[in-house]
């Protein structure tokens, strides 16, 4: 089997950006999680490491975590035996139809890249969600000018990426039986923010998410659909 870069950098994936922001990210989007989706079964698709997995587990979900990187997968066993970890793709879900409550997917499509598997991926996130159950996309905002600075820096990223748009994801979710109940742009803290800063930094965030234009260019596309 071929070593995969996410492979060779699975170790120091976690120590690739702050600790203090990356805390930030994991409580911005767990608790977006609990006030938007209710406890049950939740598979993570791409879930790396295992970071919010773990998070989500901690709150109460019965999460799986899937990723394609074997390496990265020993990372989230080492992290924590709350989170079930499965080797597979998300173009190919290795679960039957209508097994999680929630299905999610965090910085994972820009990744995927190529057209054609990233609108396989979402249709088999709807696929192995139960009816009435909730998909969240939560991705890089291709408006946001920053991600290509920062993704030149992290080891995780080749140069092999596409940042991903909104209407490319509300329509692969929609014609795969999703229907998006909430469509939003989150997040304005850059990862170089001083541990100092970081108070000041998540206010003005806070006031970037509530204002339209400013919202535009906000970090992440979030995307909440439900499986008709």
């Amino acid at each position: 089997m071929t070593e995969s870069n996410f492979d060779r950098i699975a170790q120091i994936y976690d120590e690739s950006l702050p600790a203090h922001v990356v805390d930030h990210y994991l409580e911005k989007r767990t608790t977006f999680v609990l006030e938007h989706c209710p406890r049950g079964s939740a598979l993570d698709v791409g879930c790396g490491t295992g970071a919010l997995a773990a998070r989500l587990a901690g709150a109460g979900y019965e999460v799986v975590g899937l990723d394609p990187s074997e390496g990265m997968l020993r990372v989230l066993e080492e992290r924590t035996s709350r989170v079930r970890a499965v080797r597979g793709s998300g173009t190919s879900i290795p679960f039957p139809d209508g097994s999680f409550d929630l299905v999610l997917s965090v910085a994972v499509m820009h990744h995927i890249a190529a057209a054609d598997d990233v609108r396989r991926t979402l249709a088999e996130m709807v696929r192995v969600t139960s009816p009435g159950g909730r998909v969240l996309v939560w991705d890089h905002n291709p408006r946001n000018p920053y991600w290509r600075l920062l993704m030149a820096r992290v080891p995780q990223d080749t140069g092999d990426e596409r940042l991903v748009g909104v209407p490319e994801l509300v329509r692969g979710l929609a014609d795969a039986g999703a229907e998006p109940v909430l469509v939003t742009q989150l997040g304005m803290v850059p990862d170089f923010t001083p541990r100092a800063l970081l108070g000041a930094a998540a206010t003005a965030e806070r006031a970037a998410e509530r204002t339209p234009l400013l919202r535009r260019v906000c970090a992440h596309n979030v995307i909440l659909a439900l499986r008709r």
